[in-house]
């Protein structure tokens, strides 16, 4: 079974985890203003990355906060995770990815 590391919680079962999708995404500050595709674009509108990509989870069975992964979407595997609103680390062999990622 993978074990995904909580920011807060340490090493956990991945069993108590929630995936949040595309991490990073910033909700537009005036959205009185946006047009309707505009929303649809920040609603509905993702990244779909074969490799490296930022994404939000949930320790949705542990202490319930979100926090922020680097995650391989070929093998899965979770090369860092930090706190929401701390700077992305930089994941070792994966300094290129994650400046992608942030972007």
């Amino acid at each position: 079974m993978l074990q995904i590391h909580c920011p807060w919680c340490g090493p956990r079962a991945e069993l108590e985890f929630t995936c949040g999708g595309e991490g990073g995404i910033a909700r537009p500050l005036d959205t009185a203003s946006l047009s309707d595709a505009q929303w649809g674009d920040y609603v509905f509108m993702r990244k779909n990355p074969k490799g490296v990509h930022h994404e939000q989870w949930r320790h949705s069975s542990g202490c319930g906060r979100w926090f922020n992964a680097l995650r391989d979407t070929v093998n899965y595997r979770i090369h860092a995770t930090w706190r929401i609103g701390e700077p992305m680390p930089v994941a070792e062999g994966h300094a290129g990815a994650a400046a992608r990622s942030a972007a």
